[in-house]
């Protein structure tokens, strides 16, 4: 099943759990709406065939959907009653750490085997380097501010453009690097509204005659991006400001190799790891190796910046 927001890749971790399954002549059945599906018994199987021509496509067939009734207790119990009425005996989820906290919920109430996948595209899960989507919101990322930086720089304007990112700056730390952003502005490191105009300040004395900001969403310098438009109006005259919200656009396309590679792999070792017995991991890439974090950790462990790129970013605005 699938749960949470989508991320490109998880269509193609489906066909890796349903395709492993397969070889190892294991019954594999879908589940359609995640945690609100499993309560309603919306289960399909799902074979080889069911399949295929969906590992280039974004999104999730097995379609996502929140569930406030899987939070009480009573919920849960009618998941565990259709899952046995189906005979299932283990779970793969591919979600975020919410997903994963309401599996292991449900694995210390029922005993009942659950393995999770990483889908999230704000690649804030510790225990792997990388969730899945978080490679092709990158690139899609990388590909709208190239765009946006054709018409700065032909009407002379600074664009703040706000990437997902609430709780970690992965995104917009990587994209701001990629697409040579003036300035980065991430949840992990308070720039400061002075520090900020100062920057583009030097920017403009320098010659430019555009500035790019990335500002993730998360971000603490402002309540939100139109605030940190308004300060820069109000403060510096020689720019015309600019504010694009990428929003869900990020979240959508078609899945880069690496996602659909990383998904595979990941698809593989859930389903081996429940054959072996595991419960209660979750399969990560750790030193270009498939790894098992125990859920608890992938939950309450924080996924940390790369310093080593906050410097280069540096050095880069220079």
């Amino acid at each position: 099943m699938t749960s949470g927001g989508d991320a490109p890749g998880m269509n193609a971790a489906i066909r890796s759990v349903v395709r492993t399954c397969a070889y190892y002549n294991i019954e594999c059945v879908g589940i359609y709406r995640g945690y609100q599906g499993m309560i309603e018994g919306d289960f399909k199987p799902m074979d080889a065939r069911s399949v295929k021509g969906i590992i280039n496509k974004g999104g999730t067939m097995l379609k996502s959907a929140r569930s406030t009734e899987f939070r009480t207790k009573e919920g849960r119990q009618k998941a565990y009653d259709s899952l046995k009425e189906e005979n299932v005996d283990g779970l793969v989820v591919v979600g975020g750490d919410g997903s994963f906290t309401g599996a292991l919920i449900f694995n210390q109430e029922f005993g009942f085997p659950v393995m999770g996948i990483p889908g999230t595209i704000d690649n804030d899960i510790y225990g792997t380097t990388a969730t899945l989507g978080y490679d092709t919101a990158l690139n899609t990322v990388v590909d709208v501010i190239d765009k946006i930086r054709d018409t700065a720089s032909s009407h002379n304007r600074l664009f703040f453009i706000e990437v997902m990112g609430r709780d970690a700056g992965h995104i917009a730390l990587n994209t701001g690097v990629g697409a040579g952003a003036e300035e980065i502005l991430i949840p992990e490191e308070d720039l400061g509204l002075e520090r900020l105009t100062e920057s583009l300040r030097r920017s403009k004395r320098s010659g430019k005659s555009s500035s790019i900001v990335v500002v993730a969403e998360g971000d603490k310098i402002g309540k939100s991006v139109f605030e940190l438009k308004d300060y820069v109006d109000e403060h510096m005259h020689d720019y015309e400001v600019r504010v694009s919200v990428l929003g869900h656009m990020q979240r959508g396309g078609s899945p880069s190799c690496f996602d659909r590679v990383l998904a595979s792999r990941m698809g593989v070792k859930a389903v081996e790891s429940l054959l072996d017995g595991k419960t209660n991991f979750m399969v990560g890439l750790v030193n270009d190796k498939m790894n098992l974090t125990p859920l608890d950790q992938a939950i309450k462990g924080q996924s940390k910046i790369n310093t080593e790129l906050l410097r280069v970013s540096d050095i880069m605005t220079t």
